[in-house]
């Protein structure tokens, strides 16, 4: 396998060394997902000498600037919306996915750091306004939007969606595992017990994403407009129900749980990701695909919320996938495997600027056009975040793959710490600002970004670079 100097592919050497100031000898988090255990890994020294460059980054430009800062002490939850300097602005409304990502980082970060007495407080800060403000009393289910004082932000056509529950399923057991509160593990029992009575479709499988105030689910019909996404299902809640389920089954192995588990597995895997290996973004309540493929350009573009490919999306669910094999302790799962590394090799061949590293936003595979055309050449920060940590287990996987996955994780980390990673104000720009530089002066946090990509890579690239993850590879 070709290795490639850490110090030319990274940063460089003065500033490498500048940044070499945090103890390495930190707690073990041991539950991170393991497919491999490689006995040939690129330059030993250096994965740990970048382990502990990622680490201070994690901890004093990621973790350091949002806790315990965005704790909302008067009124509960965490407040999301920061300026570029990260000062706390604007009225702070707090959304259901942000909330649980929050929540999920703190206890994440409790078992990194249980010292650092602030995680575990903002974690149960956390579950408790899950379960007492924005859980709906009345209905049952999470409310998407409350104001900063916990009222919901009503309107006539609010909806509960399946992809807001499962992140406050994510975000109460990650809290349970943490902290072993009965109360949380209790809670999160009763959310999943709300989405099994209401989201989950007993015919077709897998979950209904939007759905009424009282649970039932919405139809589409003709009065939806066409570029809506009522009444779909869809990828992304379905891979973050396969996360929130992995988390959930962590701690709770359930049979109706790993049932469930299994089957957002299967589906995903065999249903929404295609042949080429890139996933479908929407489709209809039996899993017919939603495409626009054979319309006009015009209509393609009109439509390309709908329908477009999401590498960012893929190298995501190729992790999640194998996370959530791992966690049911499927042996030999092989197709699994298979699927995820197509997902990744797909994004890489089609997605991947070569030239400066980074994954693209979205491409399409239009009629009249050879190959995948890419439609949108941005690259935003949560997707680059997932590609580094998909690279580097990869790598692992696949030490000799003509990929070359630790090469491109190399560059992807480069291209995050140049492009991405904000070295004076802290945390991760909305964009690289290789094609969006106004980003620098954009909201550090609002209530769509918070710090769950970031920080879930940076955790995972420390303990893979220092081979304190253990295991087999699925045969």
């Amino acid at each position: 396998m070709i290795t490639y100097s850490f110090y030319m592919h990274s940063i460089s050497y003065t500033n490498f060394m500048a940044r070499l100031t945090l103890p390495s000898c930190l707690p073990i988090l041991s539950l991170l997902l393991v497919f491999a255990s490689c006995n040939t890994k690129p330059e030993t020294n250096e994965r740990t000498q970048l382990a502990t460059v990622i680490e201070k980054h994690m901890r004093t430009e990621v973790l350091d600037k949002w806790y315990p800062q965005s704790l909302d002490k008067e009124y509960g939850g965490f407040l999301t919306s920061f300026t570029y300097d990260f000062k706390p602005t604007g009225p702070q409304d707090k959304m259901i996915v942000t909330q649980s990502r929050h929540t999920w980082s703190n206890a994440k970060a409790h078992e990194l750091y249980p010292d650092v007495t602030y995680y575990l407080t903002g974690a149960k800060q956390g579950f408790h306004f899950l379960r007492d403000v924005m859980w709906d009393k009345t209905n049952g289910g999470f409310h998407t939007l409350v104001d900063r004082q916990g009222n919901p932000k009503s309107s006539a056509n609010e909806e509960k969606t399946a992809y807001g529950n499962a992140f406050g399923i994510y975000g109460v057991s990650a809290y349970y595992k943490a902290s072993g509160d009965a109360d949380a593990l209790a809670f999160a029992k009763k959310v999943f017990d709300w989405m099994e009575k209401h989201s989950h479709d007993p015919v077709y499988k897998g979950y209904f994403q939007h759905m009424q105030m009282d649970g039932t689910p919405i139809q589409r019909d003709s009065s939806v407009p066409s570029t809506a996404q009522t009444g779909y299902k869809d990828q992304n809640s379905s891979i973050h129900l396969l996360e929130a389920l992995t988390e959930l089954y962590s701690v709770w192995p359930d049979p109706l749980v790993r049932e469930r588990l299994e089957e957002m597995l299967l589906l995903i895997r065999d249903t929404i990701v295609t042949p080429k290996g890139y996933l479908v973004l929407f489709l209809t309540p039996e899993w017919t695909p939603v495409s626009f493929k054979d319309s006009p350009d015009s209509v393609v573009e009109k439509h390309h919320g709908l329908d477009h490919v999401s590498f960012g999306h893929d190298i995501e669910t190729a992790y999640l996938m194998l996370e959530a094999s791992h966690t049911l302790g499927l042996k030999n799962d092989t197709t699994t495997m298979r699927i995820a590394k197509l997902m990744l090799d797909h994004a890489l061949e089609n997605g991947w600027d070569n030239t400066v590293g980074g994954f693209y936003d979205e491409g399409y595979y239009f009629k009249d056009k050879p190959g995948c055309t890419i439609t949108h050449d941005t690259k935003n920060w949560w997707a680059q975040a997932e590609g580094m940590n998909t690279l580097l287990l990869f790598a692992d996987l696949y030490p000799d793959d003509t990929h070359q996955y630790y090469e491109k994780f190399l560059k992807q980390w480069q291209y995050c710490d140049t492009y991405l990673i904000d070295h004076e104000y802290g945390d991760w720009y909305s964009g690289g600002l290789d094609k969006q530089p106004d980003m620098k002066m954009r909201l550090k946090g609002n209530i769509w970004k918070g710090n769950y990509h970031q920080f879930r890579s940076l955790m995972n690239v420390m303990h893979r670079l220092r081979g304190e993850v253990h295991g087999e590879a699925a045969e």
